[in-house]
Parts: C-alpha cells; structure tokens; sequence
C-alpha cells in the first residue's frame, strides 16, 4: 500500500466522504488528498462501512498496520478497533478470528502512530476488507498497510474429517482444527492449521503458542472414532499444477498409541469436471525406521502428476494419527492440448542463435558469410571486455564479503551503534516506531562499519582459546587450552558406555550438529566403569542426558566433539553436571551426562509461586526466599570454579541449570531443599528459542543476558558471565515469569547495549523484583557494571549470597 505495489484501482471502499478521502488515499503513511480514507457517514458499533484491497491472487498474510488521519496536524480522526474479513474468490467473506475466537482488533489511540497486529492464525486471501468500529456513532478515518508474501503453494481449500478428544489421565487433548476457516461441521471449503506453518513438537501436549489447549499444534484422529482404517483429506487448487512432491509433518509418540502413517494412496483430478486417475497412486512408509519417537517430515514423491484436485488417504499404523502440516512442491500447468496427460515443460537451456544474415557468396547456400565490417569485431570485443569486468567485480565483492564475514563471525552484524535494528528490518521488511519516545526513526541500510573502541575499554588477552561448536551448534564453552599443569590435566580418560544400556525417553532438543536426547540407565550399578553420581540411591535408574553427533558431521565437528569430551571431563564439581561416560568406538558419537529429575531451573520456577506470610496457595507449589537464595549460591559456586579454571560459559541462564533432589544417605528427600547443576545445552532446546537472536539465519546469541561488550565487541570473559549470572538471579528472584527486558523487542536490547557503551545515564537496567531485598538488588547491578574490572568476582558473589542473603529480609 504505501510504496504503491498495489494501484489505486484496486483499492475501494464502501463509501468515502469526498474525493480527498476517498479509498485510495487510505495507504498507510502517506499524506495524500486530506490525509486518510473517510467513509460518507458516521461509523455505526455495528461496523458497516469497509475499505477493500484486491490482491489478485492468492497471498500469505501474517501482519496488518492501520494509523488514523493525520494531515499535518490537522487530522482527528482514528479507529480505536475494526474487523478483518477476507475472501480467495471475490464471492465467499470470511472473518478473521484470532486464536481464542475474538474478531476485534484493537486499533490506534491517536492519528498518527501506526499500530501493527500479527494475525494469528495467518490468513490466505486474495481480497482483505477493514471493517472500523467504534462504540458509539461517531467520525473516523483510516490508513492500512497489509504484509505477508504471494501464496504459492495455489491452495484454496481442504476437506477433512473433523479432529478428535484424546482423553489422557486428568487431561482432555483437543485435536480438532481450531482455525479452520470452512464449514467447520464438515471440514469443508476452507483453510486450517494444516497449512499455518507451524509444525508441532515432539510432545504433542506441548505447544508452542502460549495461552493455549494441550494438542493445539495437530490436528489427529482416533482409528477407533473415525470407524475406518484411513484417513481422506481432499486438497483444492486454485488452479491446475504439475505435483512433484508432498511433506507431511507427523507425530510419532508411539508410547502413547500415535504414529506415523503407514501408507497413502492418492488420487489425482486434472479439473473440477473431469474423472479421477485410475490406478491410485501408493506410496509406503517403512515403519522399522520410525523407532524414534519425534515428530518429522515424510517426503512423499507424486511423480509430476498434473491435477487441480487430490484426495489422499493416510492409512493408520497404530490407534492415533496425528498431522502438524502438509505442504507440497508443484508449479502452475498450462496445457496447450496437445499432450493433455504431461505438463509442458520449458526447455532447459536457450537455443543456439539462428544467423539469418542473407548474401550472396561462392561458398555455396546456406554457409554463413563473414560481412567485412571491423564494427561488429570492435562491438565483440567491447562486451568481451565489458563481461570480463563485470565478473571481476563480483569476485571481488564475493571477496570482500567473505572477508568480512571472517572478522565479523563471532559477533552480530546487527550489533552496530548506528543502526542496531539492521538485520530486523532486512528480515521483517517492515517500519516499527522508534525504541523509544522522541528518537528518530532508523537510517537507511549501509553496510556495517565496526564502533570505534573507547579508551577505556579493557583489552583481554585470548590466547589459545578454544571455542567449541559442539552438538548444539553454540560456543558454548571458550576455554583456554590446558597445559600439563592445569587443575584435571591428569584426569583418567572417560569409560566407553555400551549403547544398549541406554532407553531412550525423550528428545530434549537439537543444534546444527546433532541432537541432545534424554535416556535412562536402569542399573548404573551393574556398570563397574560408570563413574556413578553420588546422589543417585541404588537400585533406581538414572537420568542422562546423551548428546549424539550426526554421523554426516563434517570432520571440524567431529575433532570439536572430541575436545569438547576432553574439556568437560575434566569439569568435577558438585555444581557442574559431570560427564560420566562417552560411546566413541564407533557411530555415532555420544558423551553422557547427568541429567537431574527436576529438569531445568526455568521450568521449575515458572510453576511455582513465591511462599510469603500468608501461606500456600491453593493447590499450587510454592518456593521459599530462602530456597531461592540457596539455589543462587549453588550457581555462584559452580561458576566460582568455571573461573578458578579460566572458563567461559558464554550462556548462563536458568534454562542452562538443571534440578534435583538432594538426598540422604537412605535416599529420603529432604523436605525440597534442590540440587542445582549448570549445565550448557538448553540452546538446543525448541523451547527457549525465543530467548536467542538469531543474525540471518546463522549465529544465535542470547542478548538479554549478555554484558554489553559482548554484544558489540564479541568480548566474552569471566566478567561477561558475572553480567549473566546478574540477570539469572533476577529471573530466580522473578520466578521465571517473564523473560529479561520484556517490554523490549531485540533491537531495543541491541540498542541499549551501545547507551552502555556511550555511559551517558541513558541506559535501561532490569528493574527490581518485588522480593528482592535492596541489598541483593544492588549486588545485581554491580554485576552490570559498564567497566567489567569493577564487577564482582564469583568469589565475593558466593561468600555474599552465602552469608548475607540469606539474612535479608
């Protein structure tokens, strides 16, 4: 709208005022006419009047912006709320409803701020409609922007069975569509959750939006319900298209009856009025390769049938199937009726040129005669030249930015002082306001120029630093390497654990290399060369985390795996999750680690609540000032040997901390009091993907927890952690309700990373959390010291929260 993609002519209303507010002038950011689309009258609760846009094709749309009529000043009109409705054939009008069912959308609170809404669930339309709305009769005007891409896949409707309960123990799990935009009876003529993007966990009780119904991310089906062994699901096309491939995202938790299809048969239609091909096409799945139970992807090939219609049946292997998305690989058909079973295929590579030159010559018809004109040689040469030029060029900027990406690898491009929100805008391709009031909107893209540093930047030395990328594809650890001397150098090499001593349980997450997957030892005992954990009570089985490097793994990661095996077995402290065995003899590779019965630190805080004078609360775990504090010192301590060693952790966060039960000699728990281990692989976890910042697809970096220098000089020392160890207590002593600086978005973080570095008082700190004490809320900002050399050891911050925390009130 605003850049003018989309021509006046296609945008209409149902009424406007007068010509200078009529409905093309209702583009979001422009000041045309009088400055916004009005309607002839009064807007009415009941929402009559409409500005139309006409896409003309099917488009993706996930994100509308509107903004009232501000006509230099002059303006003051605005929709505080409207309604989106949507049509794919200009006849059928739908309304959108977000994830809860609630078709209101909250609009501007003045005329000039522009107010973007994420539609969740997307939508695919070819015509959008703004319905405002107002809560008494009165005057409004209205501006629009739409975002989102052209729909390619061509699909405009699927028909299938309506989803089912899965009645587990205390839980109901609704599997049905919830965002279908049909007939919801039948599953008829609309668009749903199997074409949202969204691909459903391992866990399908686990979802991935929040404020949302166990099973909310598949849509599945009982084998006993739906009184058939199949499955059949019809795909409509806008369009006839040449099918190359379909994938299907499926669950495979096959302990809890679900999985994987065991075979499709499909069909295919060329038009809506011609018959079904005959024999159907069936395509297998080998079900003794889906012992796994995570969800994944089945590629299923359809052999470049054209059609406009499929109908497929998926076949059950067991009593639940359960389908997070399906999509496919096709492309528009055009059929010139000359072959009407086979698309027609563009030719591959350009025919030769033809010479048509004519004269007259001795050599005989039909030769090509060279005419005697220099011109054409010099022409010849000219592009030649021009060609080899042009090829230099790009080598040459190919080289420049490999260059670059060499010396800026470890460190986000984002991170610039000039334009921290440079990577967001290249993908978001879209205008935000300003961070923060009264700042100027960003400049223009350049290309990224490193900040000079100050003078008063410590320099750290980083000789011999060894930087892992391990399984989870992170630095997690940056070490220097250890001479014969080091604390451990002599530590006994680790014992090779036989695989089938270990069940599998759950697949906690996965990096670029590998996966990290949670096992189980029944009788660690039974095994003499186990180095077993002190707090496991015999008899019980134990815990592990196993992390597995894909057997494609490039040679670097494998040589990284191993010294990363090396480094961690020689981490022994009751803080630090131990290495305890490793299975290298043959592929893939594994390390075993403690894994503590609690899970994670964040987790185990969310769900509880702080205990105060008042007592519990109904039915709800609490967790007590004193049980926080002691959780902190256990931290502090773990970290306090990490930098005896001269250890970098690099992503300290309560995800990164796991807990237990610390028990007795008889194996008794002793009344809640935790053992908490750091650990350093919840950045593989799909869970906390939102807590890293991914830099075009590449690196991710947890910037809320980490110090300033970090973020824009790739400086990450003992000093670095201490800064993150300041923003895990504050998570702890905030319960782990919200995440750090959650009223900002990233490139807010970023930018307040370079207010550290200017130290002119305008940067933003966490601020204290109800239960924190001054005292202790003061120790957290010393540790966000801007100068790293005054921030406190781990030292000082374990005798602290050991001995004066504790007595805070």
């Amino acid at each position: 709208m605003e850049d003018g993609t989309i021509p006046d002519s296609d945008i209409t209303a149902s009424s406007a005022w007068s010509d200078s507010t009529e409905a093309k002038h209702g583009r979001l950011s422009t000041g045309e006419g009088d400055g916004a689309w009005c309607p002839a009258g009064a807007v009415f609760p009941s929402g009559s009047e409409y500005l139309q846009i006409d896409l003309h094709k099917l488009h993706f749309l996930a994100l509308v912006g509107t903004q009232g009529r501000h006509a230099d000043g002059h303006g003051q009109e605005f929709a505080r709320s409207y309604r989106l409705r949507y049509s794919r054939d200009g006849e059928k009008w739908i309304t959108w409803k977000d994830r809860w069912g609630q078709d209101v959308v909250s609009g501007n609170e003045n005329t000039y701020d522009i107010v973007l809404k994420d539609l969740g669930p997307p939508i695919v339309a070819r015509m959008v409609r703004f319905y405002p709305l107002a809560d008494r009769v009165m005057s409004v005007c209205l501006r629009v922007e739409l975002y989102g891409c052209v729909w390619d896949d061509g699909l405009k409707a699927y028909t299938a069975p309506v989803g089912h309960v899965m009645q587990l123990p205390g839980m109901p799990v609704y599997l049905n569509d919830s965002t279908y935009d049909g007939s919801t009876d039948m599953q008829f003529g609309g668009l749903g959750q199997l074409c949202d993007g969204v691909l459903g966990g391992d866990d399908f009780i686990q979802t991935k939006e929040l404020r949302v119904w166990p099973g909310y991310d598949y849509l599945g089906w009982s084998r006993e319900a739906l009184g058939q062994g199949s499955v059949d699901i019809e795909f409509h096309f806008e369009r006839p298209r040449v099918f190359h491939n379909m994938q299907v995202h499926s669950n495979n938790r096959h302990t809890q009856g679900v999985r994987v299809f065991s075979k499709v048969e499909c069909l295919f239609k060329p038009g809506i009025l011609q018959p079904w091909s005959s024999p159907a096409l069936t395509l297998p799945v080998p079900l003794e390769d889906l012992k796994d139970p995570s969800s994944r992807p089945i590629s299923l090939p359809l052999g470049g049938q054209p059609a406009q219609i499929l109908r497929c049946k998926f076949y059950f292997a067991d009593r639940w199937l359960l389908i997070s998305e399906i999509s496919f690989l096709s492309e528009p058909f055009e059929d010139d009726g000359t072959e009407p079973d086979h698309p027609k295929i563009p030719p591959t590579s350009p025919s030769p040129p033809v010479n048509h030159t004519s004269s007259s010559s001795t050599s005989g018809p039909g030769l090509p005669v060279a005419k005697d004109d220099s011109s054409n040689t010099a022409i010849l040469i000219g592009c030649l030249v021009g060609i080899i030029l042009l090829l230099l060029a790009v080598i040459a900027v190919i080289l420049w930015r490999q260059y670059w990406k060499k010396i800026l690898g470890k460190v986000s491009q984002a991170l610039l002082l000039n334009n921290p929100a440079y990577h967001l805008l290249l993908s978001d391709h879209r205008k935000e306001p300003p961070p923060y009031p009264g700042s100027p909107p960003y400049p223009s893209l350049s290309p990224p120029v490193s900040p000079p540093l100050p003078p008063s930047v410590p320099h750290y030395a980083e000789a011999d630093i060894v930087s892992l990328q391990g399984v989870s594809g992170n630095n997690t650890y940056a070490v220097p390497a250890l001479a014969s001397s080091s604390p451990g150098a002599d530590a006994a090499p680790l014992p090779e654990l036989p695989r089938q001593c270990l069940i599998f349980k759950e697949k906690l997450g996965e990096g670029q290399f590998g996966e990290v997957h949670l096992c189980e030892i029944e009788n660690p005992q039974d095994l003499p060369t186990l180095e077993f954990p002190f707090n496991v009570r015999k008899g019980r089985p134990l815990l592990v985390a196993v992390k597995i490097l894909r057997p494609d793994a490039s040679k670097n990661a494998r040589n990284d795996f191993l010294k990363e095996v090396k480094i961690l077995s020689r981490l022994k402290d009751p803080n630090i999750i131990r290495l305890l065995g490793v299975c290298v003899s043959s592929d893939p590779l594994c390390m075993v680690t403690e894994y503590m019965e609690c899970g994670d630190l964040n987790q185990y805080l969310s769900h509880r609540v702080l205990l105060d004078k008042t007592g519990p609360s109904h039915n709800t775990p609490t967790i007590s000032y004193p049980a926080l504090i002691s959780m902190a010192s256990q931290i502090a301590s773990g970290m306090k040997f990490l930098s005896s060693l001269n250890f970098v952790h690099r992503d300290l966060a309560t995800r990164n901390c796991l807990v237990g039960g610390e028990r007795g000699e008889n194996g008794e728990d002793r009344g809640g009091e935790r053992h908490i281990k750091i650990a350093d692989f919840g950045m593989s976890r799909n869970l906390y993907a939102g807590d890293y910042y991914r830099i075009q697809g590449r690196a991710v970096l947890p910037i809320r927890w980490m110090a300033w220098e970090c973020i824009l000089m790739g400086k990450f020392t003992t000093a670095s952690d201490v800064w993150a160890f300041g923003v895990t207590l504050w998570e702890m002593l905030s319960i782990c309700q919200e995440q750090p600086y959650c009223n900002l978005t990233d490139e807010q973080v970023i930018d307040n990373a370079g207010e550290f570095f200017r130290d002119q008082g305008r940067q933003v700190y966490l601020s204290r959390p109800a239960v924190c004490p001054q005292g202790l809320y003061e120790l957290m900002l010393s540790c966000w010291n801007r100068d790293c050399k005054l921030r406190p050891t781990f030292a000082y911050i374990h005798s602290f929260l050991t001995e004066d925390a504790m007595n805070m009130v």
